[in-house]
């Protein structure tokens, strides 16, 4: 049997580990790697893992040998499924390894720039020290209101975080979720997003990209925000225009913004869309890792060892996703 592992600077020595101790021989690629040299590698593949490099028609249909394909991590949009479908190939992700520590990440992204972490910190390494002028005031989560684009099992923790762990107002926009659902999880239901943002102090994304929520946040929206108001996004990067966010943020009309994804990555600080936010105060750039603990990467290797496991021994992979993209599947699947 062979493997071939995609995105190798994404360290999983459990992965690599556990396949190689079950006698399969594994390769592993880098990140960015080229069309025509991912066709090359998985012509004799048995199995494909992926997490961010793009797994094409032309990719899927130059492999006879493929069982499987799966992603190590959560989104599939890069994954085209229909073909894979077409040839009766499972496609699975992992989609629960990592909810509660995405739900922490965005929060620890909210509450630094609330407390202008960044900058003081910053200013401190520098000068040595400050003193509390008035532009170092941060700002309470307490009391605030929170906005929660998004308000599946992710947005439902951020909002118990700052609900009752910061006695924050939680509103919610999510037209695939219920108000009594919402409800039980502290979260007032907005039917309106831009009525939402406009009542926001923070506002943070949690939903899926898909061609409704592609530029959810445009430049309309983003004009809603308070001038103060902070927007937080640790799920995709796609989900806002980032033009218009950077047009937003160098004018100073919003307050600030914390990211963990973007529509291309990896970042670079000259000669990409984003470039214009490094060494801003207001402003946190991190590298797509708040999935990124101890915890839940154990979680993210175990899982995805089992779904490997699964197609390699001819079972039917179990699929816990209810993605829509993934539920239609009919050919060596089963879902919980």
């Amino acid at each position: 049997m062979k493997a071939v592992r995609t995105d190798r600077e994404l360290e999983c020595p459990g992965i690599d580990a556990g396949l190689r101790a079950s006698g399969v021989e594994l390769v592993t690629l880098p990140d960015g790697i080229a069309e025509a040299d991912l066709i090359h590698a998985v012509t004799d593949a048995d199995l494909l893992l992926m997490c961010y490099t793009p797994v094409t028609a032309p990719v899927i249909d130059a492999a006879p040998k493929l069982k499987g394909i799966v992603k190590y991590g959560v989104g599939i949009d890069a994954i085209d499924i229909p073909a894979a479908m077409r040839r009766g190939i499972p496609v699975v992700n992992v989609p629960e390894y990592a909810e509660e520590t995405v739900a922490e990440g965005a929060f620890a992204l909210m509450i630094a720039l609330a407390k202008r972490l960044p900058a003081i910190t910053a200013a401190v390494s520098r000068d040595g020290w400050v003193w509390p002028e008035q532009r170092w005031l941060g700002r309470d989560v307490s009391g605030a209101t929170l906005g929660l684009v998004g308000c599946g099992k992710i947005g439902r923790s951020m909002a118990r975080m700052a609900g009752q762990g910061f006695h924050a107002r939680v509103l919610g926009f999510d037209p695939g979720v219920d108000a009594t659902t919402m409800h039980a999880a502290g979260i007032e239901k907005v039917d309106d997003l831009q009525a939402m943002l406009r009542a926001c102090d923070f506002v943070s994304l949690h939903c899926v990209l898909n061609d409704k929520t592609r530029g959810l946040i445009g430049k309309a929206e983003l004009a809603c925000l308070k001038a103060s108001a902070i927007i937080i996004n640790v799920s995709r990067g796609a989900l806002i225009d980032e033009a218009a966010l950077v047009e937003a943020i160098v004018a100073g009309s919003i307050g600030g913004a914390a990211l963990d994804v973007y529509s291309v990555e990896p970042l670079a600080r000259s000669g990409h869309p984003m470039s214009a936010l490094f060494d801003r105060d207001n402003v946190i750039l991190f590298p797509h890792l708040t999935f990124f603990t101890h915890e839940a990467m154990r979680r993210l290797e175990d899982d995805t060892l089992a779904r490997c496991f699964e197609i390699l021994e001819g079972r039917p992979v179990t699929i816990r996703s209810h993605d829509p993209r993934l539920r239609v599947q009919t050919s060596r699947v089963s879902f919980t």
